[in-house]
């Protein structure tokens, strides 16, 4: 028989005032060390993506091509509010695109702390929660970074404590505030959408709060989200439903025209990947103890409501992912991140019971590998911080370069991604000041749709660079609806490009008078090769097609 979660009593806890002043004085401190960390030698550049996102910083619009608009909104506010301190004192205007994100992570730890204390009435839960999620190098890291997942994961949180208080406490407020965060969720990632779904499955379920589905509350609630979507929906009505058809590719659901022949129908062992990733993400021990509490609460056992609550609002989103996994392959590792926000307050109170179990063997043994885990988890996110310090070590593990693994590093250290994007912009200086001087101001194009964000953002002058990638192979961006190389050939013929990433290949000869020899500019941190770009020369664009068919979207 299982003990209620609430009834549980694992030590004498301390009072509700000091739980929240301690609860305060980590989210506060947490947020603090993060804007140091960034304003004082943060050695990580922008990631291609924050970078793609803060140049639709430049261009805001309704909607853009696979997000909708509220992350460069929100960089542009960043931007707006300590771009130039940020350019002053550090150097580049990463301070300012990440500023944002910090906030995004303190809200949602304040979102976790708010939730425990309503779902279970115990603030001293509710700051192991908080102190556990710091350990987490999934919400510490996200706190840095100015990804999606940020804002998005921000509004699931505190969607999930305004429609508590909806459904629990009967304030009709509340639900036109969770639908507002709910669209405001999906302005930032699409997936924000399966809250309601998961809302109305609780509904449906619990008996004593069915009777909602007949008042006017949750359905106000999926309006006042569908108004927050207009937005996006007039946009892509004005650009042929391209987010549509770039959703459906990743989800694995396009059409057989848009799919590559050889791609495979069906990976089996695609649930097993979606297992694993999940796993390796949460350290194993959190995805074992979330997986764990929910099968131990899911909802044909579980009576209390406030527990199926949490159930609902997070099984829904892992099994949508897991049945696409079939499709995807495995699919990305922060799809169904958002099934641990409530997740891990529910395995947090499943974690508490099994510290009080009988069993003195199992007792220990729970709570030294939770601790474990917490030590490790902080190591981990400590390093992910500074990750440079592990590469001496790193090094002897990987091996030196060899011409198979050019950047062995890059193996095991994902934060290389993040590394050299400053130098390749000052080498890309050199080059544009040399064509410069021999009065050839060049184009600014790249291989990919990763690259161009970068080039603007590190470059001096902040200049606007293009992809030319969907000419090359690369699959659709954002770039390929601005004004562009591919798509306004007209205005670019007879200039020199300097391209940025790929090589000489018989689509950019026949779009050039000549192509020059390219020059690879590789970047290293002590002695240690991070990464390289190609740099090519290109003479008298003649226009570059992009194809009809292939990799659409």
């Amino acid at each position: 028989m299982l003990i209620p979660l609430r009834r549980l009593n694992v030590w004498s806890p301390p009072s509700p005032g000091l739980c929240r002043l301690l609860a305060a004085t980590l989210i506060l401190g947490s947020a603090v060390l993060h804007l140091l960390y960034l304003a004082h030698n943060c050695p990580l550049d922008l990631a291609p993506d924050e970078a793609h996102y803060w140049d639709w910083s430049r261009h805001l619009d309704w909607s853009y091509y696979s997000k909708g608009p509220l992350v460069a909104f929100l960089i542009r506010g960043g931007c707006e509010l300590a771009g130039a301190w940020s350019e002053q004192h550090t150097g580049s205007l990463a301070f300012a695109v990440r500023l944002p994100a910090v906030l995004c992570g303190t809200l949602l730890l304040t979102a976790f702390y708010v939730l425990t204390v309503q779902v279970f009435g115990r603030p001293a839960l509710a700051l192991a929660v908080v102190a556990a999620a710091l350990t987490v190098p999934l919400v510490s890291v996200g706190s840095v970074l100015m990804t999606i997942d940020a804002p998005y994961s921000c509004c699931w949180g505190w969607a999930l404590v305004f429609a508590h208080r909806a459904i629990f406490r009967g304030a009709g407020w509340a639900w036109l505030v969770a639908g507002l965060l709910v669209g405001l969720g999906i302005l930032a990632k699409y997936t924000m959408v399966l809250f309601l779904p998961s809302v109305c499955l609780y509904l449906l379920t619990s008996p004593q709060h069915r009777p909602l589905l007949r008042r006017p509350g949750p359905w106000l609630m999926v309006l006042v989200a569908g108004l927050c979507c207009l937005p996006i929906l007039v946009w892509n009505l004005q650009n042929d439903w391209v987010t549509f058809r770039h959703v459906s590719r990743l989800a694995g659901v396009a059409g057989q025209e848009q799919a590559a022949p050889s791609e495979p129908t069906i990976h089996w062992l695609g649930p097993l990947v979606y297992f694993g990733g999940q796993c390796a993400l949460l350290l194993v021990f959190w995805f074992l103890a979330w997986l764990f509490a929910m099968v131990a609460h899911h909802p044909l056992r579980e009576r209390d409501p406030g527990v199926r609550y949490l159930w609902w609002l997070s099984a829904p989103m892992f099994l949508l992912f897991l049945g696409f996994s079939f499709k995807t392959g495995g699919g990305e590792l922060n799809w169904p991140v958002t099934a641990y926000v409530s997740g891990m307050v529910l395995a947090a109170a499943w974690l508490a019971r099994q510290l009080q179990s009988p069993v003195g063997w199992y007792r220990r043994w729970t709570a030294v590998n939770l601790a474990l885990v917490c030590v490790v988890g902080a190591t981990a996110s400590l390093f992910m911080h500074a990750s440079e310090l592990l590469h001496p070590a790193l090094t002897h593990f990987v091996g030196e370069p060899t011409e198979q693994h050019a950047f062995p590093l890059r193996r095991v250290d994902p934060t290389c991604r993040l590394r050299g994007w400053h130098a390749l912009g000052a080498e890309v200086d050199r080059a544009r000041n040399r064509l410069a001087a021999e009065g050839k101001e060049p184009v600014l194009v790249a291989s990919s749709w990763s690259i161009p964000g970068a080039l603007g953002l590190y470059c001096s002058g902040r200049p606007q660079a293009y992809s030319v990638g969907l000419a090359l192979g690369d699959r659709h961006s954002q770039y390929d609806l601005w004004p562009g190389p591919l798509n306004r050939p007209e205005a670019y013929k007879g200039r020199t490009f300097l391209l940025v990433g790929g090589g000489p290949s018989k689509e950019l000869r026949d779009a050039f008078e000549s192509v020059g020899p390219t020059t690879t500019f590789t970047y290293y941190e002590n002695g240690r090769p991070i990464a390289a770009w190609p740099l090519t020369v290109c003479h008298g664009f003649k226009g570059l097609q992009a194809p009809v068919g292939g990799k659409t979207y």
